[in-house]
This record gives structure tokens, C-alpha cells and sequence, in this order.
């Protein structure tokens, strides 16, 4: 599915873009997607994704629900809340002080009254999330994607929102916490993350190419997310627009 896990070691995603080099589509068949250079090897990684859902992740985000929702969604709240300082800084880079402003705004209070993030009062006061990440500066900086990759685990890609994964999971308060809390933090995201895709199941079921639908879903997303929900119109060709405006 799309984008369980939200990180990944920067090594990881030149080795993969390494193997695949070797991979890529035909040059001269005129239905290749230019986007998509490795698509061979992109969905032998899509089987081999689908196959361990259904075996691992699945099955544990199921255990995971038992878990009384409040304290799901506390403990979300907490690990989201420690984003809004990188947030912030990528607010800053790409211009948008008021939304930068809004993201300082957020940690503090939910820092403190909200109790380190359990707590989500800057959205009933009306301040919230501007989330940004590096790779979303880059994009607006004018930075081109790089190919689309489906990688093992963590979903379809492209190397400027993966690739940049390193800087985002190495910023303050990240550096002051043990790297004993990567793994709990990483299942508990993923976790969440794949109990939200359930409700697209279906739709990813009834389509005829379901690694199609999910790679242009991806990009859907990728372009609502780097123009901030709101995204130029596409050229004729581009897939058709698929909403993506639930809240992150």
C-alpha cells in the first residue's frame, strides 16, 4: 500500500536505485511511462509488497486496533507532534512565515498544555498542521523528482520524497532521543498508517491495474502535498485527479 512507513536509510535508497539501474523499461516501446524507467523490477516489488501485507502487516496493524483508539491516536498525535520543529524550518525555506509561524505555534502548546503532543489543543485553537518535509522544499525549489520507485516495505516513491528521508528523521527533538526508539516509533506510525489505508481497500481491489492506480495515486498526493492542496491544473495527458484532501 501506499507509504507505510514515512522514513528510510538514505544508503537504502541509492541501492535500491542502483538495482534497479540495470532494470529499467524498454526506451523504444512507445506505452512506457518516462516517469516510471524501472517499471519491471517496480512491480516485482509491488507483488512482493502486496504478499507481505497480506502475510505481516496486515495481520499485526488487526492486532495493533485492539489497542483502545484514544491511545492509537494519542500516541500518533505525540510522534506527529515531534515533525512540527523540521516542519517549521521547511516552512521557512520555502517562504511561508504565516505557516511557519502557525507550526511553532502547534509544538508549543501541544509541547505543554497538550502534554508532549498526547494532546492535540493547536488544532482546536485553530492553528493547524502545515507539515513540510525537505523533499517537499526541494520540489518547490524546482528540483525534479527523479524516477518512481516501488521499494520494499515502504511503498511507491520517487527519489526526492524518499531520498531525503535521512535529513527528516535527523532534526531536533529527534537527535535528543535514543535510537532505541526508532523501531516503536517507526510500527507505530506504520501501524496507524495502514489501519487508515483499509478504507481504500476496496477501491485498490476493483481497478484494473491496482499498480497503476496506486502510483498515479501516489503522485496525486505528492503534487497536493508540495503545492499545498493546491496544485496547478495538469497538462492533457496526465492522469486523471484523484482527491487527496482528507486530513494528514
Amino acid at each position: 500500500m501506499t507509504n507505510w512507513l514515512k522514513t528510510a536509510p538514505k544508503w537504502a535508497l541509492l541501492a535500491s536505485t542502483l538495482v534497479l539501474g540495470a532494470c529499467s523499461s524498454q526506451p523504444d516501446d512507445p506505452y512506457a511511462d518516462p516517469r516510471d524507467p524501472f517499471e519491471d523490477t517496480n512491480r516485482a516489488v509491488w507483488d512482493f509488497n502486496r504478499e507481505l501485507d497480506k502475510a505481516v502487516i496486515k495481520p499485526a496493524a488487526e492486532v495493533y486496533e485492539n489497542v483502545p483508539e484514544p491511545v492509537r491516536n494519542s500516541l500518533y498525535r505525540a510522534l506527529e507532534n515531534l515533525q512540527e520543529p523540521w516542519s517549521f524550518v521547511n516552512n521557512v525555506l520555502q517562504g511561508q512565515f504565516k505557516d511557519a509561524g502557525v507550526t511553532a505555534g502547534r509544538f508549543f502548546f501541544n509541547s505543554t498544555i497538550g502534554l508532549l503532543g498526547l494532546l492535540d489543543p493547536a488544532t482546536e485553537m485553530g492553528l493547524t498542521k502545515r507539515e513540510e518535509s525537505l523533499g517537499q522544499t526541494l520540489a518547490v525549489w524546482g528540483v525534479p523528482n527523479g524516477p518512481f520507485l516501488m521499494l520494499p516495505v515502504l511503498g511507491p516513491t520517487v527519489v526526492i520524497d524518499r531520498g531525503t528521508d535521512w535529513v527528516d528523521g535527523n532534526y531536533f527533538p529527534y537527535t535528543e532521543i535514543s535510537d532505541d526508539w526508532d523501531i516503536p516509533r517507526y510500527t507505530i506510525k506504520g501501524l496507524s498508517l495502514r489501519l487508515r489505508l483499509r478504507e481504500q481497500e476496496q477501491v485498490l481491489e476493483n481497478s484494473l491495474d491496482p499498480y497503476t492506480f496506486v502510483k498515479e495515486a501516489y503522485y496525486q498526493n505528492w503534487r497536493y502535498e508540495v503545492y499545498d492542496g493546491n496544485p496547478p491544473p495538469e497538462v492533457e495527458g496526465d492522469a486523471e485527479e484523484i482527491d487527496f484532501s482528507e486530513d494528514q
